[in-house]
């Protein structure tokens, strides 16, 4: 019988949809494009092959195209039925996530990795933190994760995928030696897997390696077609790096041609392989979720870094945010279509989505609580000018804002903010405070946005 790349057994019969089912699934795990043309020649093969349909659809479903992800996930459910015990529960466990029930698919995952623990496409979908653990709205999620996949890592040895999540969950919650030597290890065994890169990138965030990142990514950025799940991402590292080391038209360039949001979807799933970052029209083509949160974020850490507002780019995020989002519901999507609403003076969206919020949260359909209420306010009260009312706020919201998902350096906005806030309110000994505390976290500080918060840094 043939097998996937982790030895488990499928019910294809045909070795060319097999070898096209295994590049789709590298593809899908490795955040680089090309997964659509290994699972369309995989189906090609072997048109009832539940699998390749559902690999499919969990990486339509990343790129946000989420009503023919879910058609493919119903294509897969139906031909799962003549497939083995250990397919099906494979594609409910994926098909639950993409049909947006991510309780019913944690707990189906649990269940299937007890009997099938090296099943990497049922565990992916918890490994990211825009994923099942990351949007749980549970404070601890991330040691949970660790905890998770330092259980599995026996059964995976020296897998490249497996080493990169771990070695992230293994960043996220603090354990830095541990993560470097594990991303460190996948990059060796696969230089081209994104997420690898990318994770090498947080490690680096979280020791103050400003310069490393901008080095590293320069060097590694070129050779990633643009139409990867990670492409925008990834230039808003080098969009910060580039911030946070003086070179603001770096950052500005990064910014325009990898992160805004510019980019044609449409273009995008028209565009043969290998397209490459300078190709096609400027802007992320990443998902709505990656390019509205990621714009947000580097638009109001350089104003923190003193850049001069461009009111034009914030309408511009503003805008994409409400297509994109124009009800909340995704907590992490929500802090930062709120962030442009305030950045654009946009008061009546503002309050509605606030509203929005505070029904889900009565009704206990809201998994982070109240606090990015609390962060709204805050930044709200900063754009005002109201230092005190900012400090208050965030200072009350910092706690719990790992409870919105993101990684740690997506979370630092608000404390960015909230440092900056005790400067320009005249505390500079608790702006150094809440400096220190960070340098607890990592071994130099190198803030992305601006080099050193201290009172002579003009914030």
């Amino acid at each position: 019988m043939l097998e996937d790349r982790y030895g488990l057994s499928l019910s294809t019969t045909s070795d060319r949809a097999r070898d096209a089912y295994v590049q789709g699934v590298d593809s899908v795990i490795a955040g680089v494009a090309g997964y659509r043309e290994h699972l369309a020649r995989a189906l090609e093969a072997d048109p009832s092959f539940a699998l390749a349909h559902v690999a499919l659809a969990r990486g339509l479903f990343m790129d946000a195209e989420v009503g023919v992800a879910r058609d493919s996930a119903g294509r897969a459910r139906a031909f799962a039925a003549q497939a083995s015990a250990r397919e099906r529960s494979h594609v409910n466990v994926v098909a639950l996530g993409v049909e947006g029930q991510p309780a019913k698919a944690m707990q189906a995952m649990h269940e299937h990795l007890r009997s099938w623990p090296r099943d990497a496409m049922v565990l992916a979908p918890a490994t990211s933190v825009f994923g099942l653990y990351g949007f749980s709205g549970d404070a601890d999620h991330e040691e949970q994760l660790y905890e998770l996949l330092s259980s599995l890592s026996p059964e995976y040895g020296q897998d490249w995928w497996f080493d990169t999540v771990h070695g992230f969950a293994a960043c996220e919650t603090g354990r830095l030696e541990q993560a470097w030597t594990l991303i460190e290890r996948a990059l060796s065994a696969n230089p081209r897997h994104a997420h690898a890169a990318h994770f090498r990138c947080h490690v680096m965030y979280e020791r103050g390696e400003t310069t490393a990142v901008l080095d590293f990514l320069e060097d590694w950025m070129p050779g990633l077609d643009k139409r990867s799940l990670t492409h925008c991402h990834l230039s808003w590292h080098v969009a910060l790096a580039a911030l946070a080391a003086g070179r603001p038209e770096r950052a500005w360039e990064a910014y325009r041609a990898g992160v805004h949001p510019g980019g044609s979807s449409e273009y995008l799933r028209a565009a043969p392989s290998g397209i490459r970052p300078s190709d096609g029209p400027a802007g992320s083509w990443g998902p709505p979720l990656n390019a509205v949160t990621d714009s947000a974020s580097f638009l109001w850490r350089a104003e923190l870094a003193g850049q001069p507002r461009d009111a034009a780019l914030w309408r511009e995020v503003h805008d994409h945010a409400l297509r994109s989002f124009p009800k909340a519901g995704v907590a992490y999507a929500d802090v930062h279509t709120l962030i442009a609403c305030v950045a654009d003076g946009d008061a009546d969206t503002l309050d509605r989505l606030q509203q929005e919020i505070r029904q889900r949260v009565a009704e206990g359909r809201y998994p982070p609580g109240e606090v990015v209420l609390r962060i709204a306010e805050g930044f709200a009260a900063y754009a005002a000018g109201d230092w005190s009312r900012t400090i208050r706020t965030l200072e009350q919201a910092s706690s719990d804002t790992v409870r919105i998902g993101g990684s740690r350096a997506q979370r630092d906005l608000v404390e960015l903010t909230l440092i900056a806030a005790f400067i320009k309110d005249g505390r500079p000994a608790d702006a150094i405070a809440w400096v220190d505390r960070r340098e607890q976290r990592r071994p130099a500080v190198g803030v992305h946005g601006f080099s050193s918060v201290r009172p002579s840094a003009g914030i």
